[in-house]
């Protein structure tokens, strides 16, 4: 166009900076609301599978209604967030055929004013509109462009907070392996807080637990127990103090090595939709049926794995809700033991059992911490009798340490007055049992 006729080109362009703007405060606005009809739709997920993952609950409390409603809330919600995406992207064609009319009815009257001169001759004005629309269809797409890319941005936006929210500890520059536990775990005025330290949750915490024994940690709900042992692990790092395990601090250390040398298993046991032969081999991907067998049957799981239909090739489902929850409990501990590590951190693996499965997974936790460094978290404070050193934890702090029979010769301190209360509710479940 310019090279046909410059003057007749600037004609036609003028209308072109009246876009500019609008074009920027669209693209702005398309942003904001695709942001908000992700959030909406984020929202409205989760109900869905809130309500799925709870119908139970739901049907068991006539809330089909309630939820309902709430769902259609969210969707009338994503519904008119929606519609505001696409009312801002249905302003660009039109805003683009007003500009791209402006600049046509310009190049006409400008052009019949050169012909009439005869500076322009019919033919080359042909020439000139004829580029003219054919420059025009490729621009109307242009304009699109910064509406796909606010879209994109706004949706990358919340990709990447979700990518640089470091939820993980970071290994030091240089870490190395930590050797094979040979000694002893300390922990050596140790303090954390979820917040950097604003609030604390654990305050001072020094303890020495060396190779083989058992040390139980028991306090009311709250104490900072899990919050303890998870610091081990590094699942988090202490905020002051330090952990040191054969007197090497846990921070200076590769996380794979330290985790390799530490067994988990929790309360709330976590098993894959597998088969049990790969839950149990789950961290130990190099052992051979005969070794997982071996570890079923110290967990005492051989006998109810064989009378599955597939043994040990039986899919278990989505988290094992196929298995008992005692079931579930012995595939964890002999997952455990399979990879036999030397540390173990058992956080109130039986808290949720019946008498019978109790006695079960007692019996495999028994062999499972045989020879090994343990760090137990007990509901049960009979379960404990026979820990080297019970820890006792107030408010974060340790107010108590000693034997089963040291701290109960104290009639007055928590651990005594702890025990007292489960025997009465013991005392008071067993009279009930009697009378019905």
């Amino acid at each position: 166009m310019f090279y046909y006729d410059p003057r007749l080109t600037v004609v036609c362009l003028t209308g072109a900076p009246l876009i500019v703007y609008p074009l920027i405060r669209l693209g702005q606005r398309v942003r904001r609301t695709t942001r908000r009809s992700q959030e909406a739709l984020e929202h409205l997920s989760h109900l869905g599978a809130e309500a799925f993952t709870g119908h139970r609950i739901v049907k068991a409390f006539g809330m089909e209604a309630h939820e309902s409603e709430k769902f259609m809330r969210a969707s009338h919600h994503l519904f008119r967030t929606n519609m505001k995406v696409t009312a801002t992207l249905s302003t660009l064609p039109p805003l683009m055929e007003l500009i791209g009319g402006i600049g046509m009815a310009g190049a006409l009257v400008y052009g019949s004013r050169q012909i009439a001169s005869g500076r322009l001759t019919p033919g080359q004005f042909a020439l000139f509109i004829g580029t003219l629309f054919l420059m025009y269809g490729p621009a109307k797409k242009l304009s699109r462009v910064n509406a796909n890319l606010q879209q994109a941005i706004a949706a990358s936006e919340r990709i990447f907070e979700m990518l640089d929210t470091h939820s993980e500890v970071r290994e030091q520059p240089g870490a190395g392996a930590l050797a094979p536990f040979q000694d002893r775990v300390e922990f050596r005025g140790v303090g954390f807080g979820y917040d950097d330290g604003l609030s604390r949750i654990l305050h001072d915490v020094s303890f020495t637990v060396h190779t083989g024994q058992m040390i139980a940690v028991v306090g009311r709900s709250g104490a900072g127990k899990t919050t303890l042992v998870n610091l081990l692990p590094r699942f988090y790092d202490v905020s002051a103090g330090e952990i040191l395990i054969d007197g090497v601090d846990v921070r200076r250390v590769q996380l794979a090595s330290l985790r390799r040398q530490i067994g988990i298993v929790t309360q709330d046991t976590v098993l894959f939709d597998d088969s049990i032969a790969s839950n149990i081999a789950y961290g130990s991907p190099d052992a051979g049926i005969e070794e997982v067998a071996a570890a079923a049957r110290a967990a005492n799981a051989h006998e109810f794995i064989l009378a599955l239909p597939d043994g040990y090739d039986t899919m278990i489902g989505e988290r094992g809700q196929r298995l008992s929850g005692g079931q579930r409990q012995r595939l964890a501990i002999a997952r455990a033991l399979l990879k036999n590590a030397p540390i173990l951190v058992l956080d109130e693996a039986t808290s949720a059992l019946d008498t019978e499965a109790e006695l079960l997974v007692q019996d495999a936790l028994t062999k499972l911490m045989m020879n090994r460094t343990s760090f137990v978290i007990a509901h049960r404070l009979s379960t404990i009798r026979r820990a080297d050193a019970i820890l006792v934890l107030e408010r974060g702090t340790v107010v108590e340490m000693g034997r089963h029979d040291e701290l109960l010769a104290r009639p007055d301190g928590v651990y005594a007055t702890l025990y007292q209360l489960q025997l009465l509710e013991r005392r008071k479940e067993e009279q009930q049992s009697i009378e019905i």
